[in-house]
């Protein structure tokens, strides 16, 4: 049981992905009407900017901050002052998150998931190049979190271009 839980929460993009698409499921199931792509695609866009984002960043946000030597031994790196600094830049991810769910504002939407995917990206760069310079295969570099900053960006966009209008 301990070892699903490191799982769970070791990997906690995919977890909170996998929990909004649940809760948005429940959501579509709930409306009881005829709802069109554009309209259940909303709905999924919305739980992702509040648990993939806002959840999933104030989460690393913790992680970073308070577990500093935890989260770095977990990537393969030896702590750093970094580790703090992208704690806080987790905290303004997940901040926005919140404010793109709640206040409805396609600017916000598409600029937070914008924001989200360059980092994303950056840090995969990231993990490709301590794989092939380090040899780091650690499961927070080259594991699931490595495929999440991939393709958890390609969704974001794939949600803001199902809810165009």
């Amino acid at each position: 049981m301990s070892k699903i839980i490191f799982f769970i929460m070791a990997n906690f993009p995919l977890t909170f992905t996998i929990i909004g698409l649940i809760t948005a499921g429940i959501n579509i199931i709930k409306k009881h009407s005829f709802l069109s792509i554009s309209e259940k695609s909303y709905i999924v866009l919305k739980w992702f900017l509040i648990l993939s984002i806002g959840v999933s960043y104030f989460y690393n946000f913790v992680c970073h901050v308070f577990f500093g030597d935890i989260s770095a031994r977990f990537i393969g790196w030896l702590q750093s002052p970094f580790q703090a600094e992208v704690g806080w830049a987790s905290l303004g991810f997940s901040v926005l998150g919140f404010i793109a769910a709640l206040r409805n504002s396609r600017e916000t939407q598409v600029g937070i998931i914008i924001a989200v995917a360059c980092f994303m990206w950056g840090a995969a760069f990231g993990h490709i190049y301590q794989m092939i310079t380090a040899g780091n295969f650690a499961p927070g570099n080259a594991g699931i979190m490595f495929w999440c900053d991939i393709f958890m960006p390609i969704f974001g966009f794939l949600l803001l271009w199902m809810t165009r209008k």
